[in-house]
């Protein structure tokens, strides 16, 4: 679907409310290659939604790629867009989404577009990966931000002085970001309700069967007692230290007293529970974690060790093979050969 803006005014702030502007928000979605169909859906659909809910247009919206023809999601279906990102101009907010790989493309066009509307007042946004976008065309510097927990290490790598967190989104002045996936929901029915009040955003939530508009600062990912599928709460209680004492890893006796238990009693815990010992479950998350920096930033392979807790580059890579069935280093290649960073 490709619906064209109509003609705009700058806006300073994030959605500009209809209300004081006499006229709808125009919103311009960029496409980024294998964007995240599901983010991209459900930040637009509110704005439909919306519409639909008053019987008016309070938001007019575009789509807009590096191509100016189409794009194609991570799912591999090819959306229709309006025209390309260095024509896309004069709009209210504009919004990037983002997806899977999103270090890789060249991005420079986008750059000049966003930097172009935020220097025109457009309000400026990202769902999923996009706020990597932002990040690199220097657009979030004294804003906060965030982005999808899996992309979070890789992006605060590269940029470590931005404000970047974990929170579900961030509407901060004229920027707003979210973590992806359903979020970008949340986020958009935060902002339909700045715009045209609680009446109307809990109108669309509805229609989407959102039976909650959570609040920004909510967590991202599925508490640990879902994901692992236990409810023991020392076991839990471990697992959450490992999971954030990474670069120097707690030895089995520090995790053992956390709980009140001893190594004995955790070995016997873990074995019942996960199927593996606490020194092999932790090994599992450094490595995981490591693995995720090697693909999503260039961090020289030794500083992606000690940031994962190796003090040395041969048992990293032992490690590594080990879980994964390749170094490091053929890891890295792989991410080069694919398509290399922007």
């Amino acid at each position: 679907m490709t619906i064209a803006a109509g003609e705009t005014s700058p806006a300073n702030v994030v959605g500009a409310s209809e209300a004081v502007t006499g006229r709808a928000i125009s919103v311009g979605f960029m496409l980024v290659d294998r964007f995240s169909m599901i983010a991209f859906s459900s930040a637009i659909e509110p704005l439909r939604l919306a519409n639909r809910a008053v019987g008016r247009d309070l938001y007019r919206f575009s789509l807009w790629s590096e191509d100016g023809t189409k794009c194609t999601a991570s799912n591999g279906i090819e959306v229709r867009v309006a025209g390309r990102f260095c024509e896309a101009q004069d709009f209210d907010m504009m919004v990037v989404c983002g997806g899977i790989d999103i270090q890789r493309p060249d991005h420079r066009a986008l750059h000049s577009a966003l930097r172009r509307g935020s220097a025109r007042g457009a309000a400026v946004g990202a769902v999923c990966t996009g706020t990597y976008v932002l990040a690199k065309a220097g657009l979030l510097d004294g804003y906060r931000a965030t982005i999808h927990w899996e992309n979070l290490p890789g992006l605060v790598s590269e940029h470590d002085g931005l404000e970047i967190g974990s929170e579900l989104f961030e509407i901060d002045r004229n920027r707003f970001t979210c973590a992806g996936g359903t979020a970008a929901a949340d986020m958009m029915l935060s902002l339909i309700m700045r715009d045209h009040g609680p009446s109307v955003a809990s109108e669309v939530a509805d229609q989407l069967i959102h039976h909650r508009i959570r609040e920004s600062g909510e967590r991202q990912r599925m508490d640990l007692r879902m994901r692992l599928g236990v409810s023991h709460p020392k076991l839990l209680r471990v697992v959450g230290l490992m999971e954030t004492s990474l670069a120097e890893p707690l030895g089995s006796q520090d995790l053992a007293d956390a709980v009140q238990l001893s190594t004995r009693q955790l070995e016997r815990l873990f074995l019942k529970y996960l199927g593996r010992s606490p020194a092999k479950h932790y090994l599992r998350i450094r490595l995981e974690h490591a693995r995720t920096l090697i693909r999503q930033t260039a961090m020289p392979l030794l500083s992606v060790a000690f940031e994962c807790g190796f003090t040395s580059a041969s048992h990293f890579s032992k490690a590594y093979l080990d879980c994964f069935g390749q170094p490091p280093s053929a890891e890295r290649k792989i991410v080069q050969t694919q398509g290399g960073r922007a």
